[in-house]
């Protein structure tokens, strides 16, 4: 198939940027007509469509105002559909035009309208995607400059259309596996602090009429009440303060990344959980560069940062420092430790039979369904587990709580 031609038009001197107007007119025989039209200003819209032989009565400069914060999802989609465009034949400015046409998201959409002008105004396509960092890394840039270079700009899209959808899917199953546990945590931390501000009082009042000495686990709870009523506002204090304190240093402290990333690895059925979708991650981000092209040691700069984990992070850098003194990738690889013997020798395998690539897709594939197998089986070990966590919590509260009315039953019969 013939590759769609990606030249960039060699900008004119004082070029006026354009914009895009949607208007509204009636052709020759009076029937209403609207469109959309890219131009300089709305003067240029109505010569335009007067040459046409539409007299043209509305004309309004497009707004994308407001709109959702642009996720990893969108860029995934975006990067799909130009893909699909730039494959079946249609120009790059079209395929954007398009694109941002069919855009729900108008924050998408005025990103996008932005790196369209950036195009049309001389820039490479890399060039245009690297003046929004947060939305497209060093990855991305780096392998949409590597198809443009290489004259397979089409390929390479649909090459890194299909990474963002795997990356997304296996980020989408630990988060998947996460929620559940922690959902059940919290409405179970509100259960308690409802019965022990709103519910444990009134029982108390009641228990004072009985004139008894009360049970134990009654007299902890009802101190335990009363500290809550107390201090509450201590203890948001504290909790609040503790999830904001450990989210500020952790982005700015690298001890500190490295420290809790280490210790989530650690963690017992999650942390392998972790493990293996990091090594998935890795593993398909490499091989994604190297297929395109990309020199192992400047692939390696993309990979660590991919990886999502500062232990793999610093591992990669060991690698590539090794890589780039004359050490064989399996070599360095072995020397870091960080990864399963499999992969290291299937690193191995493709280094020898110059299949690199393909090896490393394969152990991507691999570990891709090793993360789906580990999350369905988190699933049902945690269930029974979140039963008896909540059986012990709000079973043992209520059963405190009524424990003196049993005892006040069996004295009176």
């Amino acid at each position: 198939m013939a590759t769609p031609s990606t030249k960039k038009p060699t900008p004119k001197a004082g070029a006026a940027k354009e914009y895009m107007f949607v208007w509204e007119g009636k052709d020759k025989t009076g029937k209403i007509v609207r469109g959309e039209m890219r131009a300089a200003t709305p003067m240029v819209v109505q010569t335009v469509m007067r040459r046409q032989g539409i007299l043209t009565h509305k004309v309004r400069k497009q707004s994308f105002r407001g709109g959702r914060k642009i996720t990893d999802k969108d860029v995934s989609l975006f990067t799909r559909q130009l893909s699909t465009m730039m494959r079946s034949g249609v120009p790059l400015l079209q395929s954007f035009d398009i694109a941002i046409k069919g855009c729900g998201n108008p924050s998408l959409a005025r990103m996008l309208n932005d790196v369209r002008a950036s195009v049309e105004t001389g820039s490479s396509l890399s060039q245009a995607f690297r003046r929004h960092p947060q939305y497209f890394d060093a990855l991305y840039c780096n392998l949409v400059a590597a198809g443009e270079q290489a004259g397979i700009l089409d390929s390479l899209l649909d090459r890194l259309a299909t990474y963002k959808e795997k990356i997304l899917a296996i980020k989408s199953k630990i988060k998947s596996a996460m929620f559940y546990p922690i959902a059940v945590v919290v409405v179970a931390a509100l259960v308690v602090a409802v019965m022990m501000l709103f519910v444990v009082p009134e029982f108390k009042k009641v228990f004072a009429s009985f004139g008894a000495d009360l049970p134990a686990p009654t007299m902890v709870v009802i101190a335990v009440s009363d500290f809550f009523i107390a201090y509450w506002y201590l203890g948001v204090a504290i909790i609040a303060g503790t999830v904001i304190g450990i989210s500020y240093t952790y982005q700015r402290s690298v001890p500190m990344q490295a420290a809790l990333d280490r210790m989530v690895l650690q963690l017992p059925v999650l942390g392998e959980v972790i493990r293996k979708a990091t090594i998935a991650r890795w593993t398909r981000t490499l091989s994604t560069m190297f297929a395109a092209g990309v020199p192992l040691v400047e692939a390696l700069d993309s990979v660590g940062g991919a990886a999502g984990n500062v232990v793999y992070k610093n591992a990669t850098r060991q690698i590539q420092s090794e890589v780039s003194t004359g050490s064989s990738l399996t070599v360095a690889m072995q020397n870091a430790q960080v990864f399963p013997t499999m992969v290291v020798q299937m690193v191995s395998i493709g280094e020898e039979s110059g299949q690199l690539d393909s090896m490393l897709s394969k152990v991507a594939d691999f570990f891709e369904r090793e993360v789906d197998d580990a999350v369905a089986g988190l699933s049902q070990l945690l269930e029974p587990l979140i039963m008896v966590f909540l059986g012990v919590v709000i079973g043992g509260l209520v059963v405190a709580m009524y424990l003196p009315i049993f005892k006040l039953g069996a004295v009176v019969s």
